[in-house]
């Protein structure tokens, strides 16, 4: 046999192997691809202080994102993250202001107490919503709807319409600090990322969560307990929301009311955009990380050509769309 016969009949090259690359390596290709694209676009692109910029900027809605993607594994969907991103934050903010009149009673507490309040408030939103998809069976989608509707309200109702300011040092370490240089928000996403990933793919809870997204009955069938499932993860994803919230209150010095709008849009772009399938039972969490810095790196180096941020909502929605389409072209191969 020749040498042109035989790489010819080398199945290395096959469409079997193309399609496997792609679809294991395809989102950190593209990864990669935009950033060269825009390093050679830009000068400042590189260089350490945008970086670390791009970094900051993803930590949020990383951490939203990677909550997101526990909740999509098992079939559903949470649209109530930005809501109680702006809840969380500006209810733990009110126990750590020096103002006199946007504290609460004894203000301004430790963070140890103010950041557990921050987390608290998410989890209990989560709570409620985990309970009503679970337990009475609506739908996620209206379910989580609602709560996105009902925290906004409490969010305005809690602060007045007005603004929480003058956020202690200490409350505003966690979004300003660093440790040995690194942002302390990229250190707070490495270890959400670090433990998700553990529970993800080392834990039966894990593999449970991906059993219930592939197919609910045959899990139910199998003895796992679906429902504390779905309950669960609507758990984690409000708890990490509350912990985004706080991120971004303390990153701005204030908590604003109307915080965290259109949050639930992003953290679900990058949820999709990194592979994982909103059918159900297919992602990974790297892939989720991967998306999210897609989406920061787009967002800054638009910015630094000189782009209006109406173009980067054009383009967030044609990446949704467009991984989205993928994933059915995918499902229907299967």
């Amino acid at each position: 046999m020749s040498t042109n016969e035989t790489r010819l009949s080398s199945p290395w090259f096959g469409n079997d192997q193309r399609r496997l690359i792609i679809q294991n390596y395809g989102i950190f290709i593209a990864f990669l691809l935009l950033a060269t694209i825009l390093a050679f676009s830009n000068e400042y692109f590189l260089t350490a202080g945008n970086i670390s910029n791009v970094l900051l900027q993803t930590s949020i809605n990383g951490v939203l994102a990677i909550g997101m993607t526990f909740v999509i594994l098992t079939r559903g969907i949470d649209l109530s993250v930005g809501s109680v991103v702006a809840l969380a934050g500006i209810v733990s903010a009110s126990f750590a202001t020096t103002s006199a009149t946007a504290g609460v009673v004894g203000a301004p507490y430790s963070a140890f107490i103010a950041l557990p309040v921050g987390i608290l408030v998410g989890i209990c939103c989560g709570t409620i919503v985990g309970v009503i998809v679970s337990r009475f069976a609506v739908p996620a989608f209206v379910a989580t709807l609602g709560m996105l509707s009902a925290a906004r309200g409490m969010t305005l109702i809690y602060g007045g319409g007005r603004p929480v300011p003058a956020l202690t040092t200490e409350f505003r370490w966690i979004g300003t600090g660093s440790v040995y240089g690194i942002p302390m928000p990229v250190i707070l996403l490495g270890v959400v990322f670090a433990i998700s990933w553990w529970v993800l793919n080392r834990t039966r809870f894990g593999r449970y969560i991906y059993a219930v997204g592939g197919n609910p009955h045959a899990a139910n069938t199998s003895g796992i307990p679906v429902s504390r499932l779905r309950f669960a993860v609507y758990v984690i994803s409000g708890g990490l929301a509350g912990l985004a919230g706080m991120l971004l209150s303390a990153r701005t010095g204030s908590a604003l009311p109307q915080a965290g709008i259109a949050y639930e849009l992003d953290a679900i772009a990058a949820v999709v955009i990194g592979g994982t399938s909103l059918s159900g039972g297919v992602g990974r969490i790297t892939g989720t990380l991967i998306g999210a810095l897609i989406i920061g790196v787009m967002n800054n180096g638009l910015d630094l050509m000189g782009i209006q941020s109406y173009y980067q909502q054009v383009l967030k929605g044609v990446l949704i769309v467009g991984a989205v389409m993928l994933d059915q072209k995918r499902n229907q191969g299967h």
